[in-house]
């Protein structure tokens, strides 16, 4: 059955791309990375909230799924960059659209009650 057909069960695909880009602080990197490619460190600064190593872990985990490429710079030592892919990159839309429903839907009370 093909997830496009009207059915009564969740689609595979769909599934998991929730699951997936709901990982906490992947929203997060896609957004900074849609700005262009960066060095871990300014990913880094971006994200302040996030560790160095769950930083690592999601960046790998995004890699892995060809959301984002991992580019080494022969010519500088150690020198790394971040850059979405054309898969990662066609999220923009997507999520534009979140943080439009995000400011329509999401109150900081709500957020606050949440955390509590």
């Amino acid at each position: 059955m093909s997830c496009n057909e009207k059915a009564k069960v969740i689609c595979p695909k769909f599934e998991h791309t929730f699951t997936f880009l709901g990982k906490k602080w992947m929203g997060l990197i896609i957004d900074v990375l849609l700005t262009g490619p960066r060095r871990f460190k300014d990913i880094a600064a971006s994200i302040p909230e996030v560790s160095d190593r769950v930083l690592v872990e999601r960046l790998k985990e995004l890699e892995k799924e060809g959301i984002v490429m991992r580019k080494v710079d022969p010519e500088a030592t150690m020198r790394v960059a971040y850059a979405l892919t054309e898969k990662g990159t066609a999220l923009q839309g997507v999520m534009e659209e979140i943080q439009h429903w995000a400011d329509d839907w999401i109150c900081a009370e709500d957020m606050a009650k949440n955390q509590a």
